[in-house]
């Protein structure tokens, strides 16, 4: 009988490369996942509004999005942790008086405090964002995560203040791109979404696994029974994965389930 039920995928540099496409040998293994009854939930700190093209791709109605604040589980809500007010207020500050640039999503929009600035506009081509908006303080929707792009080493420490909250570094597989962060927060990371979908559906966490490649996977890599860094994963993320397959551009994925024996 197979042992395994869940599978968590990160995205960026997990299945999808450094040129935004997804090799054959990974589509192939979620297809054999899927055939064995495998569940196949995508992890992303992207928003899920960006993603549907992905998701439809890869035949996947189950996601995690925005660092984990918000979970689908085949089409239906099952998770959900939004930011809090005075915590935006805090980033909007502090944005504001370092000219750092801030994209704060919502369920259906990416808005922007600074949308014309060379930062913005490098994330929003590197990360294929496209529902962008700027960001007024008239708007009272659900924010569900912050990306931060900074100007100087150091100036991540000033969002950490708030608490709660950590500030990981993001890549795109062997790329780390400079100064710019994703926000995992204690109550609302890639780890509390799993466990909630573990919650959900009555499953123990042996019978996940998951992969990964950044630093805000961490959370996630520990709350699952198998957990798997990319090769070209962040140096410090080996520590937190119990095994290390190969990179995204060689069919990182592909080999890990392979050591499984989930895959001839």
């Amino acid at each position: 009988m197979n042992p395994y039920k869940l599978l968590f995928l990160d995205i960026d540099g997990t299945i999808v490369t450094a040129e935004n496409t997804v090799q054959e040998s990974t589509k192939h293994a979620i297809s054999q996942m899927q055939k064995k009854g495998i569940d196949v939930i995508l992890a992303t700190g992207r928003p899920l509004h960006e993603i549907s093209y992905l998701a439809e791709e890869l035949n996947v109605d189950s996601m995690i999005g925005y660092n984990g604040a918000y979970g689908i589980y085949r089409g239906k809500s099952i998770w959900k942790k939004p930011l809090s007010v005075p915590c935006i207020d805090h980033f909007l500050r502090i944005a504001g008086q370092h000219n750092h640039s801030l994209v704060l999503f919502t369920k259906d929009r990416s808005l922007w405090n600074k949308i014309d600035s060379p930062l913005s506009l490098e994330f929003m081509e590197k990360f294929h964002i496209h529902k962008n908006e700027p960001f007024t303080s008239s708007i009272n929707e659900e924010i569900l995560s912050v990306n931060v792009m900074t100007t100087g080493e150091d100036d991540y420490k000033m969002y950490e203040a708030f608490g709660g909250l950590k500030l990981a570094r993001v890549n795109i597989a062997l790329e780390v791109i400079e100064y710019c962060y994703d926000v995992v927060r204690d109550e609302a990371n890639k780890g509390m979404a799993v466990k909630a979908f573990l919650d959900h559906l009555q499953i123990e966490k042996k019978q996940a696994i998951a992969f990964g490649d950044a630093m805000n996977d961490i959370e996630m890599l520990k709350n699952v029974g198998e957990s798997f860094a990319m090769g070209n994963a962040d140096p410090e993320l080996f520590k937190f994965a119990k095994h290390k397959t190969t990179s995204v551009q060689d069919a990182g994925v592909y080999n890990g389930l392979k050591s499984l024996g989930l895959i001839d």
